[in-house]
């Protein structure tokens, strides 16, 4: 299932092993790190990036939600998914 990030941008769920707020030092320098091992996805759209998604193929992808935001939007996944819908959550 795909997720809206923001701005018509989407990542595969099942592939999301977390979601953490962008400003702190050790995001500072996973973000450094990926951009290195050329890992990291811009997903911001020119805007500041608020949150840090890690996908379990090891890719960083930064977007302008908040965490909590996202987060809400991977729960109603979740919860359409159990009562069976199929649609991307966050897109209209």
């Amino acid at each position: 299932m795909l997720v809206s990030i923001g701005y018509e941008n989407f990542v595969w769920s099942p592939s999301i092993l977390g979601v953490f707020k962008a400003d702190s030092a050790p995001m500072k320098k996973l973000r450094r790190e990926a951009s290195e091992k050329g890992l990291l996805i811009d997903a911001t759209s020119g805007r500041r990036t608020r949150s840090m998604i890690l996908m379990n193929t090891g890719h960083v992808v930064l977007s302008s939600l908040q965490p909590e935001t996202l987060k809400a939007r991977l729960y109603e996944q979740l919860k359409a998914q159990r009562m069976g819908e199929q649609k991307p959550i966050g897109s209209p």
